[in-house]
């Protein structure tokens, strides 16, 4: 039998050695355990954006803080304290919050009750209560290029994989996300009708907007610093969404494998990499971004970014 050639058993084999060293090396942090204890949030009603009533949720989510602080501290956890602290302040409005196995939390960004555009943002691995400054940041930029008229929600409503671990490889955690965010985009389009609603996925979070796009009513879907869905083509993801991707110049997810290979345990790899032509979707520029930079103020990336979520960009194919 002829040997496959080299070029199509290179991105496996690279694939394959990636997966060995996420479970190999060891990760910054590691050894701190991820589930530092915080009480049981309280339920929640469907999402309400009448001003009082957004106004009392954003008091409860900020009560909810303050308690998992509290807990925190008790635990030494200073460094989870200190970032609770932050979260807690005046004029911080999350509208869900549990600080339980790494936590999760949505916060809003500009005025939710009057927001004509509204832009949900979906992190990927590495991003928890520990690290929410990074979504904090980009969320806040966004915001200023999009200016009046215009919200952001920062959705960090899932248990996100950690960087270079088997669970960033596969597509477990974004089945466990889907539902969730499902949900959310659902309450957003209830309460907000009228509202143009764009979903921007960042790396692993692209993994979890694809689990959850069917069906979605969205305007847009957006793949930035993506490692590749899950689906083979935009056409999988079964979305009337106009399907967005970009990649920085610098953004080192180019030179990750975009393939998917079968192992015992399941499937490792996401599959056809979302800005080339064979993904079909349509290409924003992205200028010279890294990873973490595409929310970067000023940046190319971020005002191509915006111009999506407004409906002004111009569409083009890969």
């Amino acid at each position: 039998m002829a040997s496959r050639p080299r070029s199509s058993r290179a991105p496996r084999a690279l694939l394959a050695a990636l997966v060995t060293a996420s479970v190999a090396l060891p990760v910054s942090g590691a050894a701190r355990p991820a589930a530092v204890p915080a009480p049981v949030p309280a339920r929640l009603a469907p999402l309400d954006t009448r001003p009082r009533v957004l106004e009392a949720r954003y008091a409860a989510a900020r009560q909810e803080i303050r308690a998992a602080r509290e807990t925190a501290a008790r635990h030494g956890d200073r460094r989870r304290a200190a970032a609770l602290t932050g979260m807690a302040a005046p004029g911080r409005t999350f509208l869900m919050f549990d600080g339980r196995d790494g936590g999760r939390g949505v916060e809003v960004f500009g005025n939710l009750a009057r927001a004509r555009r509204i832009a949900v943002l979906v992190p990927g691995a590495g991003v928890d209560l520990d690290h929410y400054w990074r979504l904090r940041g980009g969320a806040d930029a966004l915001l200023g290029e999009l200016g009046p008229g215009a919200a952001v929600v920062a959705w960090l409503g899932y248990r996100t994989p950690t960087v270079l671990s088997p669970s960033s490889l596969t597509a477990g955690r974004a089945g466990e996300a889907a539902p969730g965010l499902r949900t959310f985009v659902r309450e957003i389009r209830e309460a907000r009708p009228s509202a143009r609603v764009s979903l921007l996925c960042h790396s692993y979070g692209s993994v979890v907007c694809a689990r959850a796009a069917s069906g979605l009513d969205v305007a847009d879907i957006v793949l930035y610093g993506s490692p590749g869905t899950g689906a083979d083509d935009a056409a999988a993801l079964r979305t009337p969404a106009t399907v967005w991707a970009g990649r920085g110049g610098a953004d080192w997810m180019s030179g990750v494998p975009h393939t998917a290979l079968a192992l015992p345990f399941g499937t490792v790899g996401f599959g056809t990499d979302p800005v080339s032509p064979e993904f079909g979707a349509e290409v924003f520029d992205a200028g010279d971004a890294g990873h973490s930079d595409y929310l970067r103020p000023g940046s190319v990336s971020l005002r191509g970014i915006a111009a999506i979520v407004a409906g002004t960009a111009e569409a083009r194919r890969a």
